[in-house]
């Protein structure tokens, strides 16, 4: 199926500014989260998840975006050698495919594949991936706090040589230890990695068994990552140089920490703002009063004037959450719930009765909002 168009994901037009594709994508984020529906409707969700967020990364790097408008999606695929694709390859796949006439142009300029101080091919290290799921009040504040990441280290055994101890590794008599082998075809010197040492330039006959000949083991490492106060859902947090190492002495890739944020149980982020439901007793909002709400951080008063109505809303200025690029908190908005009796005894039955009995009879000063509904519906039927 032909992947579609990442401006029409996100909803925006293709002049669409930096900002614009950032409120889109998190909107985008926000309504199909996974953990905010079940069954058959979270696996849609998430993928359209998964959708918004891959548009989102192209289209939020200047390099991937200005690739994409260019070439459309072979622009940044990995697989085309397009610029901005995963593993910054850049130029790289061209170079390559061209190498003999266009190297010295192009080669290495994007930090793809280029050569090292032996010859062979050296590449940079793959970017990292590490979802890490945080309250809203860590969001909020920001925090401090560990990971454990994959890590590579030396092999013991072999001392990073990946030959078996005791041999060594021998130069590869296909590339002559270069790396990279080249084919004719007609006018172009095709430049290929080599296919027997994989651009190593060595061959290893007997392998170390501890590390199978790679020279490094697997293992986890641990990492202080410093969340921002204000950060929200979907942003990503860079560690340079904790991707995976890179290949021949090339550089290491990055490790990307994308931000989840738990749903919270009272309330509900937009922005910088929050939004949460009060309930409050049915006497309380026909008489008003002085009712207690709860922020992020606290508690606030609000003021009820009598005859308040179900979904009436109050704004409690900056009550809300100070963003990463915000010069002032947002606001905290409260809608109030009307809430009806329930489990009434006969007394309270009765004097309900009364009541309303009570109600009828002052008419429709009593209830403005049905009286106009009640004509409405009237209307609706002549």
């Amino acid at each position: 199926m032909a992947k579609r168009d990442f401006y029409d994901i996100l909803g925006v037009p293709k002049n669409a500014t930096d900002e614009d594709i950032k409120k889109a994508y998190r909107r985008l984020a926000g309504k199909h989260h996974p953990d905010r529906h079940q069954g058959d409707e979270a696996k849609k969700s998430e993928e359209k998840f998964k959708e918004a967020k891959e548009a989102y990364e192209m289209l939020s790097d200047p390099q991937k975006r200005a690739a994409y408008d260019q070439h459309g999606h072979a622009g940044v695929d990995p697989n085309m050698g397009g610029r901005g694709g995963p593993g910054g390859e850049g130029f790289g796949g061209f170079a390559e495919a061209f190498g003999d006439i266009f190297g010295d142009i192009f080669g290495g300029a994007a930090g793809g594949a280029r050569r090292g101080a032996g010859g062979q091919q050296v590449y940079r290290g793959s970017d990292l991936s590490y979802a890490m799921e945080i309250t809203l009040e860590e969001a909020a504040n920001g925090r401090e706090t560990q990971i454990r990441v994959p890590s590579w280290e030396s092999c013991d055994t072999c001392k990073g040589t990946g030959a078996k101890p005791g041999t060594s590794a021998k130069t590869c008599t296909t590339c002559n230890g270069a790396g990279t082998v080249h084919m004719r075809q007609g006018f172009f010197s095709i430049q290929q990695t080599c296919p027997a040492c994989h651009g190593s330039g060595k061959i290893i006959p007997e392998p170390c068994t501890s590390c199978s000949g790679a020279g490094k083991i697997k293992k986890q490492k641990t990492l202080e990552v410093k969340i921002p106060a204000g950060i929200n859902e979907g942003m990503r947090i860079r560690s340079a140089g904790n991707g995976e190492p890179g290949t021949n002495g090339g550089p290491p890739g990055d490790l990307y920490i994308e931000i989840r944020v738990k749903q919270h149980d009272i309330f509900e982020r937009d922005g910088d703002d929050l939004h949460c439901t009060v309930p409050v007793a049915l006497t309380t909002a026909a008489l008003g009063g002085t009712i207690e709400v709860p922020t992020l951080g606290s508690k606030a008063e609000i003021e009820l004037p009598e005859g308040t109505q179900h979904g009436k809303t109050f704004r409690l200025r900056g009550k809300g959450i100070k963003g990463l690029r915000s010069s002032y908190p947002g606001d905290l908005y409260c809608h109030v719930a009307v809430e009806t009796p329930v489990k009434i005894t006969e007394h309270q039955r009765k004097l309900l009765k009364e009541l309303d009995e009570s109600f009828r009879k002052g008419g429709e000063r009593h209830s403005p909002t049905s009286k106009s509904w009640a004509d409405r519906v009237k209307d609706l039927f002549k």
